[in-house]
C-alpha cells in the first residue's frame, strides 16, 4: 500500500478529529440503518472477545487477562485483551446499545446481543481438513464452534425459524475477525511464510461459509472484517528482530513480508465477500478494512494523540528497547509493567491494542471510509468524538 501523501494524512486526521457521525450510505443501505439495529451478534477471536476465554479457560490457564494490569483504563479485568475496551464495544454504545455480554456468561442479559468470539480462536476447526494441519492451543473455539452457540442460542431464545428471521432483520452480525491465529500458530512454530501462504484458501472459505449460513438464516446486516498489517504488531516485529535486514522493513518501520502476507488474506477475502454482496442483493454486506485503517492510525499517530516515538512498542510488556515485548515476559507476569499512559500507546501488549487505539480504529472503520460499502448509520446522539 502506498503511504498517503502528507497533505492527504493531514487533511484525514483533521476530519476525523471533527468528525461527529456518518451518513454515507452504499449498497443495500435501507437495510443497513443503524437506528434499526436491535442487536449485534458477533463471532470471532481476541479482538472482539468480551469475556469467554476467562470463562472456559482450565483453572490456571491464561491466568494473566484476569487480573490487572488488564483493564486497568477500564477500571478492572473484564477478560478483554486490552487495557479497556475494543471496538466492538465502541461499536455497539454509538449504535445506541449495551456492550455485548459473553455467550459463557451467567446471569447476563442477552436482550440486545451476544458475544460469541473467543480469544485465541481459530477459523479452520482442528477437525476439519484443508491438506494442512492447524496447531491451536488449549480452549481454542473455532469459528465452527461458535456458529453452533449462534445457532443453539437463537433456536433456543426465539423457537422458531420465523422467528429467529425476525429477529435477525433487525441485528447486526460480525463474523470476525478471525482467521488471525490460524496463521499466528503457524507462524510461532517458525513456519515460512511460502508455507503458511497455502492456509489462506481454507481460512478464508471458512469465514465464507460461515457468512453464508448466517445470511441463509436471515440476517440483513453482515460485516466481515479483514486481518491487520501483522508486520506493524511489536511481538512479530520483537520475533524476527534478530533474522531481518533493514531491507524488511518499510518506511513505517514494519516488515514488508509479513504485511504482504496479510494483504493476500485480505485480497482474497475482500474477493470473497464481494461474491457474496452479489449472491444476496437483499441484503447488507460489507467487508471492513482493518488493514487500511490500522495504516492510516499509524501514519497519523501524532495528529490522532498518540505518541509517535511508541507506536512499534508495547504499553504493557518487559524488555524495553525498540518493542518493549519479550515473549518469556509478556503482560501480566512477573518482570512486566504497563506504561503510565496506555492512551498515548497503538499496542497494549505487543499483541492487541489498547483502548486509545481501538476506539480511533472504530471511529475509522464505522464512521469513517473503510467499511466497504457503508451500511451503518448512527443515532446522532451517540458517536460523538
Amino acid at each position: 500500500m502506498a503511504m498517503a501523501s502528507s497533505a492527504s494524512a493531514l487533511l484525514l486526521a483533521v476530519s476525523l478529529a471533527a468528525l461527529h457521525l456518518c451518513c454515507r450510505h452504499g449498497q443495500a443501505a435501507d437495510a443497513g440503518s443503524g437506528n434499526g439495529i436491535t442487536a449485534i451478534y458477533s463471532l470471532g477471536d481476541s479482538i472482539t472477545d468480551t469475556g469467554n476465554l476467562v470463562k472456559e479457560a482450565p483453572p490456571g490457564m491464561f491466568e494473566t487477562i484476569k487480573h490487572l494490569p488488564y483493564g486497568v483504563t477500564f477500571g478492572h479485568p473484564t477478560g478483554r485483551c486490552s487495557d479497556g475496551l475494543l471496538m466492538i464495544d465502541f461499536l455497539a454504545q454509538d449504535l445506541g446499545l449495551p456492550f455485548l455480554n459473553p455467550y459463557l456468561g451467567k446471569n447476563k442479559s442477552f436482550d440486545h446481543g451476544v458475544n460469541f468470539a473467543v480469544a485465541g480462536a481459530t477459523a479452520v476447526d482442528p477437525a476439519d481438513q484443508y491438506n494442512v494441519t492447524v496447531p491451536v492451543p488449549v480452549a481454542s473455539n473455532s469459528l465452527k464452534v461458535q456458529l453452533r452457540w449462534f445457532k443453539d442460542f437463537l433456536k433456543y431464545t426465539f423457537g422458531t425459524d420465523q422467528e429467529i428471521r425476525r429477529r435477525l432483520r433487525t441485528s447486526l452480525v460480525l463474523v470476525g475477525e478471525i482467521g488471525g491465529n490460524d496463521y499466528n500458530y503457524a507462524f510461532f512454530e517458525d513456519k515460512p511464510v511460502a508455507e503458511v501462504e497455502k492456509l489462506i484458501p481454507g481460512v478464508v472459505k471458512t469465514i465464507i461459509d460461515a457468512a453464508k449460513e448466517v445470511l441463509d438464516m436471515g440476517a440483513s446486516r453482515v460485516i466481515v472484517p479483514g486481518n491487520f498489517p501483522i508486520g506493524c504488531v511489536p511481538g512479530y516485529l520483537a520475533m524476527n528482530a534478530a533474522k531481518s535486514e533493514p531491507a524488511d522493513y518499510d518506511s513505517a518501520g514494519c516488515l514488508r513480508e509479513l504485511n504482504d502476507f496479510a494483504a493476500k488474506h485480505n485480497s482474497r477475502l475482500r474477493r470473497a465477500v464481494a461474491d457474496l454482496q452479489a449472491s444476496y442483493p437483499h441484503a447488507a454486506v460489507a467487508y471492513a478494512d482493518y488493514f487500511d485503517s490500522f495504516l492510516t492510525l499509524l501514519h497519523n499517530a501524532s495528529l490522532l494523540g498518540f505518541d509517535a516515538a511508541s507506536t512499534r512498542k508495547a504499553c504493557c510488556g518487559a524488555g524495553g528497547g525498540e518493542y518493549n515485548f519479550d515473549w518469556r515476559r509478556m503482560c501480566g507476569f512477573n518482570g512486566a509493567a504497563a506504561c503510565a499512559e496506555p492512551s498515548t500507546y497503538l499496542s497494549w501488549d505487543g499483541i492487541h491494542m489498547t483502548q486509545a487505539a481501538y476506539r480511533a480504529m472504530s471511529r475509522l472503520i464505522y464512521h469513517g471510509k473503510y467499511l466497504h460499502p457503508q451500511i451503518l448509520s448512527f443515532p446522532e446522539k451517540y458517536g460523538q468524538t
